[in-house]
Parts: C-alpha cells; sequence; structure tokens
C-alpha cells in the first residue's frame, strides 16, 4: 500500500478527482495550503503597488492505493493537472505500514 500526495493549482481539482475516480480511485482527502516552489512565488500590482506574493495557494490532495496502482495513479494525476505553466505541482508516493477502516475493522487492501 501506499500514499500518493499530490500539489496542484487549486482550479484542477475537478479535473483531477474525476481522473482518478475513472481509474477505480475511491476517496481522496484535500487540503488547503501554501508554499513554493523554483518560482519562489510572484509579484502582484494592487492600486500601484507593487506586492510580493511568496506563498502561492495550492491543494494537497492525499489518496491511499494499493502498490500495483500507483503508476496509474501518478500518471493520472499528472495528466489531469498539467497546464504546461511554471506551478503545476509535484507527486509524492510513500509507503503505508498498515491502514484500518474503522467502521468495520476491516485492515490493509480491504481497508482502502
Amino acid at each position: 500500500m501506499k500514499i500518493v500526495v499530490a500539489i496542484i493549482k487549486p482550479f484542477k481539482l475537478e479535473e483531477v478527482r474525476d481522473a482518478l475516480t475513472a481509474i477505480g480511485v475511491h476517496g481522496l482527502t484535500v487540503t488547503e495550503v501554501k508554499g513554493y516552489g523554483r518560482q519562489k512565488g510572484h509579484t502582484e500590482i494592487y492600486r500601484g503597488a507593487e506586492y510580493a506574493v511568496s506563498f502561492l495557494p495550492k491543494l494537497k490532495i492525499e489518496v491511499a492505493v494499493a502498490s500495483e496502482f500507483v503508476p496509474q495513479a501518478i500518471d493520472a494525476i499528472a495528466n489531469a493537472a498539467r497546464t504546461g505553466q511554471i506551478g503545476d505541482g509535484k507527486i509524492f508516493v510513500m509507503p503505508i505500514e498498515h491502514a484500518v477502516r474503522i467502521r468495520t475493522g476491516e485492515t490493509d487492501n480491504d481497508a482502502l
């Protein structure tokens, strides 16, 4: 089992959710986050004054999947979230040692 964590642009959420649903991934967690990568933010002009925006709004999506579905999940997220512009995001994959569904007591892959 793995957890796939993706940091994406907020307006791409519906496309990513639809892409994951299409490959059979059920359930995800979305968190509003702020951050920056290589672009280190940007500057905006508001009422004639220039402001540096260091942290850009992003969404963090977390999806727990069986190990054999990781490549499909990565492809679905990457293709749906890609705009071709700076700041499209990142995808991280981390192992899950153990999972338990609280309601039924199912464990590991059955809990997903």
